[in-house]
């Protein structure tokens, strides 16, 4: 069995490979032939209404109709979430940047969001609007006025040190600092790892839906808008809402189509109904393909180290190689990580691997011809970030575990408080169409 350890890792970063790939054959947990339900999107062709992202693909010199089961930019999530819970529990360290929502009244549960969960990692509007404090006895300043601030909206792929020392992990997924300071101009780099989780020749389903009201209420049963309460309803007509003729105004949610029926406040019984525009699929089997771009990696420059000094000419190829294996041995850690965590993509999208096969990780040479696969465990990933990190400190790219914390604006603060009310009357409003 080959070994994979650090020297290959290096060796592999320094050019000799072109990309990792992880394959992962997968059948949903009920069996071969169990519905399974993709994302759905908005279904803008008449001649196809299936809301499921669904194309055809050669595979095996066949034409495969394929339907898409968890996107690129969702496997990315995923991946930054399996890199999150291990961070938390201490058993990888690196940067993050994060704003502390946790002394805020009312919104205590968002505690300490950090680039991990935003969804432009460090370019996200959070961090844009939130304050960096120096010290208790100095004046907060924007995050992007910051130092730190300011030296990732100057970063680049010629010197990708800041973006390296606070967020590594926009280098292994990807960002776009299109809304900074510098407009379209901002720092871009592109997404050096890519996951994604297809079905391979699906056939659509239908779902059904029912119900049977277990009060036996009748839907014959005029239903009235309570008076200065428009999410509330009311049988009496004296106590309703009325229109500018006085009658009372008949209760309609913002879904139910009828108006004044008991459906539209949730009770009565909802007639049989069959959907095939978002009915499930069933597939021969799933397909998770997941590639780090090795050339992606060594695009980027480290001509200074993370403390600002400029590294010596005859150490800067050995530095900026032991930076970039860093980066991939965390990209690596995020796959295995990943996989203990399972496919359970969403409700009624539980995936599992097709066969008891251990994590293996194949070595595509720059020169083509066959791969080297190398099976590994999850500790033995771990033990190779932990190793890859401590030679890349040693050359003067060390990673703090502490995260650089922020603070909200108050006018973040207003804005997502204001955002739940809105959502709470909404929720209220919608609870009839449930």
């Amino acid at each position: 069995m080959t070994t994979l350890n650090l020297e290959t890792l290096n060796q592999a970063v320094s050019g000799a490979v072109a990309a990792i790939r992880c394959n992962v054959r997968l059948q949903p947990a009920g069996g071969p032939g169990d519905k399974v339900f993709p994302p759905t999107y908005v279904a803008d062709d008449k001649q196809n209404p299936l809301k499921y992202a669904h194309e055809t693909r050669r595979i095996g010199g066949q034409d495969v109709k394929v339907v898409l089961l968890d996107s690129v930019a969702s496997q990315a999530n995923r991946l930054e979430d399996a890199l999150r819970a291990a961070w938390e529990a201490g058993q990888l360290d690196f940067p993050v940047v994060g704003v502390d929502f946790g002394s805020e009244p009312g919104l205590e549960d968002l505690g300490l969001l950090t680039t991990l969960q935003t969804p432009h990692r460090i370019a996200d509007a959070l961090l844009r609007d939130a304050f960096w404090q120096p010290s208790a006895d100095q004046a907060p300043v924007p995050f992007r006025h910051s130092r730190d601030g300011e030296a990732y909206t100057l970063a680049s792929f010629k010197n990708a040190t800041a973006v390296y020392r606070l967020c590594p992990t926009a280098l292994v997924f990807g960002v776009w600092d299109s809304t900074g300071p510098r407009g379209g101009l901002g720092s871009k780099f592109q997404r050096a790892l890519v996951s994604e989780v297809i079905g391979v020749d699906f056939s659509p389903g239908v779902k059904t839906a029912s119900r049977i009201d277990s009060a036996a209420i009748s839907s014959g049963v005029p239903i009235y808008h309570l008076a200065g309460d428009d999410s509330d309803w009311t049988l009496d007509p004296v106590e309703a809402e009325k229109d500018k003729q006085g009658k009372p105004i008949l209760y309609k949610s913002s879904k139910e189509q009828s108006t004044g029926k008991a459906s539209a406040i949730n009770h009565s019984n909802f007639r049989p109904s069959k959907d095939f525009t978002a009915g499930g699929v069933t597939f021969d089997y799933a397909q998770q393909t997941t590639v780090l771009s090795l050339p992606a990696l060594r695009r980027l420059r480290f001509p200074v180290s993370v403390d600002g000094s400029a590294i010596p000419t005859a150490s800067r190829a050995a530095a900026e190689s032991a930076a970039r294996t860093a980066l991939a041995a965390l990209a690596l850690a995020a796959i295995a990580l990943q996989r203990n965590q399972g496919y359970d993509l969403r409700s009624r999208s539980l995936l599992v691997p097709e066969s008891a096969t251990p994590l293996a990780f194949e070595f595509i040479s720059s020169e083509g011809g066959e791969p080297i696969t190398y099976t590994v465990t999850t500790q033995q990933v771990l033990d190779l970030f932990k190793a890859a990190s401590a030679a890349a400190a040693q050359l003067g790219f060390a990673w703090q575990r502490a995260p650089l914390t922020l603070k909200p604006m108050p006018k973040l603060v207003s804005l997502i408080r204001e955002s739940r009310k809105l959502a709470a009357k909404s929720e209220t409003e919608a609870a009839g169409s449930a």
